[in-house]
């Protein structure tokens, strides 16, 4: 059985005339260790999934599978254990606090959870090395560049060990090559033989969508297994 099934979600907003329905009945698996790039024109519904996924908004109706935990139609103070236990955020904005060094920005997201002041640090060092910034840890972010930055944003993902990461364009404030590390990155967390993580991943770039071990396109408020030349040929070749 996959990691992480989505079956039959369905979202609408607004009602009568002015009703909307984004997702229309949404079916997706992810299994573990998994990279997968969800692609689609502006306003699809990308972000609207994400955040159904991620907890953070109930749907109409459909049904949420992850890792034994069943979910989709509850709204978000109902599904704080989802939040906290299974699935990690990473953004393109990197959401860090200026005065706190990298250690500290990752430590404090597990104390906020709960964890004990000294296995947060424990874990928080960890997280950093496993992202290759163990030189780097009392840095502040104004002392780290773009990428390094992000790498914070995703140890702090990673480091309460949720087995499912959802990254929201994490490349659109980085340049190119900066980019490209963090999805070797990526591709780098999910292929580990030890402790795999699965990852969803929405992105315009198709260059970045094309490293990744499996494609979908969201269209239509449905989602279809792609290529780079459909889900590119969608809009005429021009990016969201």
């Amino acid at each position: 059985m996959a990691l992480l099934e989505v079956s039959d979600l369905k979202r609408s907003f607004g009602s009568g005339d002015n009703r909307l329905d984004v997702l229309k009945g949404v079916d997706m698996s992810i299994e573990s260790g998994e990279l997968v790039a969800l692609m689609g024109p502006s306003g699809s519904g990308k972000s609207t999934l994400l955040n159904i996924i991620g907890g953070l908004l109930p749907a109409d109706s459909g049904v949420i599978e992850l890792d034994g935990m069943t979910y989709g139609r509850k709204g978000p103070a109902q599904v704080v254990d989802i939040r906290r236990e299974k699935i990690g955020w990473i953004f393109q904005d990197f959401h860090l606090i200026a005065h706190l060094s990298a250690l500290d920005n990752v430590a404090l997201a597990l104390e906020i959870a709960g964890v004990t002041s000294a296995e947060a640090e424990k874990a928080a060092t960890s997280a950093l090395e496993r992202v290759g910034l163990s030189d780097r840890i009392h840095h502040i972010p104004d002392q780290l560049s773009g990428g390094q930055q992000q790498r914070v944003a995703i140890a702090r993902a990673i480091a309460g060990s949720r087995p499912v990461l959802l990254a929201d364009e994490p490349t659109g404030n980085l340049d190119i090559q900066s980019g490209k590390d963090v999805l070797e990155l990526f591709r780098e967390l999910c292929h580990d033989e030890i402790n795999p993580i699965s990852i969803l991943l929405v992105t315009h770039d198709p260059e970045l969508a094309s490293k990744a071990d499996r494609m979908l396109l969201l269209n239509d408020g449905k989602t279809a297994a792609s290529n780079i030349r459909d889900a590119w040929g969608l809009d005429g070749g021009e990016e969201e």
